[in-house]
């Protein structure tokens, strides 16, 4: 009997550290869902970075108690899936996506810090960008004008290569056109001496 108390106070434990880090947790009821759906869902949250597991609800009301997460604990019953991220969306959009695809799943609650949101209110947030997709959109716009002052500082050099090789290319076709002026040397008539 031991042991089980310490497997349940380790369980606590990991849950607590997670609640710690997070920005959002939500709730899901999974009735129904075959296993191999529920491995495909634990797939989806691994790869987005959300910690996603089923869970005993009185070990997850011990681990949100006196967390800014502690209104969770009155939805916390039915068989529920677990899903907190330290990205405010990522879990929001893990689920939302898969509950579209199977009615099975289905989102219950949700919360940020100090905040309960609703089903509508999770898949409002499910909506917006990711934190990397928000930064890589940042990035992209602080970018913007650096490529542009590069781009327009290579195109002076580039301008002035291309006016020299129009000018070099003008002077040689000038060059190798025949000239319309009579030439210097003497012609047969006026190489002939005249008698004196």
């Amino acid at each position: 009997m031991s042991s089980n108390l310490e497997q349940k106070k380790a369980a606590v434990a990991e849950i607590g550290a997670q609640v710690a880090s997070a920005q959002a947790i939500v709730l899901a009821e999974y009735r129904s869902l075959p296993v191999g759906e529920m491995t495909a869902l634990r797939k989806k949250a691994r790869e987005a970075g959300v910690y996603f597991r089923v869970l005993k609800n009185t070990l997850a009301r011990r681990a949100v108690a006196d967390t800014p997460y502690q209104d969770l604990a009155d939805k916390m019953s039915g068989p529920l899936a677990y899903g907190i991220s330290a990205d405010p969306v990522s879990a929001a959009k893990v689920l939302h996506e898969f509950a579209k695809a199977n009615d099975k799943l289905v989102i219950k609650a949700g919360a940020m810090p100090g905040v309960m949101m609703s089903p509508q209110q999770v898949a409002a947030l499910a909506s917006m960008p990711s934190r990397e997709e928000l930064l890589a959109k940042l990035v992209g716009t602080m970018q913007a004008p650096v490529v542009k002052f590069v781009r327009t500082l290579n195109e002076v050099p580039s301008k002035f290569v291309r006016a020299m090789a129009a000018v070099h290319d003008q002077k040689a076709s000038q060059s190798a056109v025949p000239s319309a002026e009579p030439s210097a040397e003497p012609s047969a008539e006026q190489s002939v001496e005249q008698p004196a």
